[in-house]
């Protein structure tokens, strides 16, 4: 009978166990209790209170029924669950003989008893019996499976995890803002990019090639026209081949019937220029080269009429290219015709009016041409809308305008038409000297080495004779050195700048193709360190380089300089007058241009023997102060240009010419005074 109730009651117990899902976190009420494995050890260092835990409840020890010990029950293993200081779930056993008489069991289906005193705390799963437990994988009790089927449901959260949890969702939240701030950003940039671009874009296209013409949708816009065009270059083709094998009716009928297509096509442009009976010449020409297919066609020959037809073509592709970049430099460099008007009504009133008797009768020195405390500005040109407009924007953007003196040198020729437009239209506070540049008696082909030059018969030759090698035929790079102004001694003056103004000790030269968009009174207080010429470099990467402008092939240069030495642009300097003098940079500039009297150190021009005067004696200034090429680049960056102090038209595309770049002319024609009697008399406007 004891047999018989002692496994029963062994069986009531492991049930109790087991179905109740006793998951036991076991609470020591009384003293200390040796530890007898590493298992015990492990569980008296976790019995502790779990914090936050949604699928516990606490209980006190004292409300529940203490253990009485039982030595038949001393091999029964007790499995008990609990998280390390890692936040990891862990299994622990023990035998119920290790444990003492102070230990407490709770089964969770029945009632808590009242106490209004608890000792401690013990934590009790919610949801005790469910078959499908789900615990958190741990390399602890990755070995248990079988063990974990019978366990109840506990989930177990550690503070460390929710910590780690609510992290984890701060960081999602703040990357979600970022990227919707990036997206705005993004879209914002596009719309700025697109108006920008919508601002910049030229529509103004000639004649019907408008790229809002509805016919550019469609693949086959004016597909007559090509046919028609594609029918004569056939016709042509098969004409040839008739021709050479003697079927003279056949050539005659080929060439009328491509004559009359090109009749038909005349002028047109597009499929609406044709005239209605295009369509019916079309298929007439179709007729007759189906003809001629059927009765000339030998592959190998139309290739190589083709071929014949292609080469011819590039000739005159090649020769019409030569024409364009001849007709492009002529047009730069010829005088338009209202200026030429403007030149010479100024004349004739600066006669008429008497005006040049005034300055022979009354021959007197302003104080402010020679104070060296006042900002001096050198202009030297024959144009003079080109000069007015550099005068005009300089002190518009001037602080204290009373303060800045032009000194303007031209030729004889235009000496009257200059004096006059300054006579009549001086800036109200700066002062205006206009000097005439044959006025320099000093000036002279036995002081000035290139004076003598231009008296030689070989430059002479140079310039004047059709036959000479660098004519058309010899292509652009020569072509545009045989420029008039290279003739002038105006574009040679600036090397004289000492003997031009002897009482000055700082002098700002300025081409007459620029426009000053700020105060350039700044200039006169940089510090050019001992250096002669204050220039903007214009060097990027290979470019503008030393070795583009100077032949180095020649030792008298690959001995003497840097290849890779870096250019500078003439058109806006300052130059240091004082350390001109002490260093005798006109007798530098006399040595080498007498060296290249045969024009084998470099072409004409005067940058390349300035690049050598100037040489180590250049100090670099910010680029910020004078941005160049709105004569020839169509591609500069527009905020550098509005943020230069001075732009800079150099190129073939000048402002008052109509091949300038029409979106860079309006820095330029704003200075420009269009309601003025004698702009308006010679049909000068915008």
């Amino acid at each position: 009978m004891m047999m018989m109730m002692m496994p029963r009651c062994f069986v009531s117990l492991i049930q109790a166990f087991f179905l109740s899902l006793v998951l036991l976190l076991l609470h020591h009420v009384g003293g200390e209790s040796q530890a007898a494995s590493s298992h015990h050890r492990e569980l008296l260092a976790y019995r502790r209170p779990l914090q936050d835990c949604p699928g516990c409840t606490t209980t006190t020890a004292s409300s529940l029924p203490a253990l009485h010990y039982d030595p038949d029950l001393k091999d029964v293993n007790i499995v008990a669950t609990y998280s390390d200081h890692h936040g990891n779930i862990r299994l622990g056993s023990v035998k119920m003989g290790h444990l003492s008489s102070s230990w407490l069991f709770h089964n969770p289906l029945l009632p808590l008893p009242n106490n209004n005193k608890p000792p401690s705390q013990l934590v009790t799963p919610r949801d005790s019996f469910q078959n499908d437990s789900r615990m958190e994988e741990s390399a602890s009790y990755s070995s248990t499976n079988q063990t974990e089927n019978h366990f109840p449901h506990v989930e177990f959260t550690s503070p460390a995890k929710l910590k780690r949890q609510s992290l984890r969702q701060e960081r999602r939240a703040q990357r979600t803002l970022e990227l919707i701030q990036q997206d705005k950003e993004s879209d914002k940039q596009m719309q700025e990019a697109a108006i920008h671009k919508s601002m910049t874009f030229e529509n103004s296209l000639v004649g019907k090639y408008s790229i809002w013409r509805r016919d550019f949708e469609s693949p086959n816009a004016d597909a007559i026209l090509k046919l028609m065009r594609d029918q004569i270059i056939m016709a042509k083709a098969y004409a040839h081949i008739a021709k050479s094998k003697n079927a003279s009716n056949l050539y005659l009928f080929l060439m009328q019937q491509s004559r009359e297509n090109q009749r038909v096509l005349g002028k047109a442009t597009s499929d609406a220029d044709l005239p209605s009976r295009a369509l019916e010449q079309a298929k007439a020409m179709g007729h007759a080269l189906s003809l001629a297919k059927d009765e000339l066609y030998d592959c190998h020959e139309l290739a190589k009429k083709f071929r014949a037809m292609l080469q011819s073509t590039e000739r005159n592709v090649d020769g019409l290219k030569k024409k364009g970049t001849f007709l492009i430099q002529l047009a730069a460099k010829t005088f338009p015709q209202p200026l030429h008007c403007l030149s010479l009504q100024l004349a004739a009133d600066y006669f008429l009016l008497g005006f040049n008797e005034e300055e022979e009768d009354v021959v007197k020195k302003d104080a402010k041409f020679e104070d060296p405390s006042l900002y001096h500005y050198a202009i030297f040109s024959d144009n003079v809308l080109a000069t007015s407009v550099v005068v005009n924007s300089t002190v518009l953007n001037a602080k204290q305008p009373e303060k800045h003196v032009f000194h303007i040198v031209t030729d004889k020729l235009n000496f009257a038409a200059m004096k006059m437009w300054f006579r009549v239209n001086a800036p109200a506070d700066a002062t205006i000297q206009v000097e005439n540049i044959n006025d320099f008696k000093w000036l002279n082909s036995s002081y000035c080495s290139v004076l003598r030059q231009l008296e030689s018969a070989r430059l002479k030759e140079y310039y004047f004779k059709a036959n000479h090698p660098s004519s058309i035929s010899a292509g652009a790079d020569n072509l545009k050195y045989r420029n008039p102004k290279y003739l002038s001694m105006l574009n040679h003056l600036r090397f004289y700048l000492p003997e031009v103004y002897p009482k000055l000790d700082k002098i700002l030269f300025l081409d007459d193709d620029i426009v000053v968009q700020k105060d350039l009174a700044p200039l006169w207080e940089v510090d050019m360190q001992g250096k002669v010429n204050g220039a903007v470099e214009t060097c990027k990467e290979s470019f503008h380089r030393f070795d583009k402008y100077l032949n180095f092939s020649n030792p008298k240069i690959s001995e003497n300089f840097d290849a890779g030495a870096c250019g500078w642009a003439f058109g806006m300097n300052m130059f240091d007058l004082r350390e001109w003098r002490k260093r005798n940079i006109t007798g530098i500039y006399h040595y080498w241009q007498d060296m290249n009297e045969d024009r084998t150190l470099w072409k004409l021009g005067s940058l390349p023997p300035g690049l050598i005067t100037f040489y180590n004696l250049t100090y670099a200034m910010e680029r910020s102060w004078h941005v160049l090429g709105l004569g020839y680049d169509p591609a500069l960056n527009q905020t550098a240009i509005e943020n230069a102090a001075v732009v800079h038209y150099n190129g073939n595309y000048k402002p008052w010419l109509g091949l300038a770049f029409a979106k860079y002319k309006p820095y330029w024609s704003k200075y420009v005074e269009y309601d003025n009697p004698y702009l308006r008399l010679c049909n000068i406007n915008e």
